[in-house]
């Protein structure tokens, strides 16, 4: 895996596990989505779990630690997130709320965190990073 790669693909989930919070909010607001809360609740599904579990990352790397901290997050991210889902298209729009605020907001924000770490971690001298930082101050 190259360091830009590696630090494209992890730029990518960041923005795409931070829209789950839109779709997540627009799901307890209406009680409706287009998503399956089975699939949802899978961390290889998405296409940053695809990635994660693909051969694109060198076995060395999913040796690391840091790989490891990630995946075992991701999963849970995706574990909680289906929980939220499934609380708010079941008509229960109270605990879908109190997870969405609580448990989720928790594990999307530490998840996001790790994902920031381990993108400096692979490129430590990318000169975008301060640009990205800013980008995600702002989410």
């Amino acid at each position: 895996m190259s360091n830009s790669d590696g630090t494209l693909s992890i730029n990518n989930a960041i923005c795409a596990h931070s829209m789950w919070k839109l779709r997540l909010y627009s799901a307890i607001s209406s009680g409706k989505t287009d998503a399956d809360v089975e699939t949802v609740k899978c961390d290889n599904k998405c296409e940053f779990g695809k990635w994660l579990y693909g051969s694109e990352i060198d076995p060395a790397t999913k040796k690391g630690a840091s790989y490891e901290g990630i995946r075992h997050l991701h999963a849970e991210f995706h574990k909680c997130a289906a929980e939220v889902l499934g609380h708010a298209v079941g008509g229960k729009k109270e605990d879908a709320l109190f997870m969405f605020g609580g448990e989720f907001s928790k594990r999307s924000n530490t998840l996001v965190r790790a994902l920031t770490n381990w993108k400096h971690e692979l490129a430590p001298n990318d000169a975008n990073w301060a640009g990205f930082q800013s980008l995600l101050k702002a989410l």
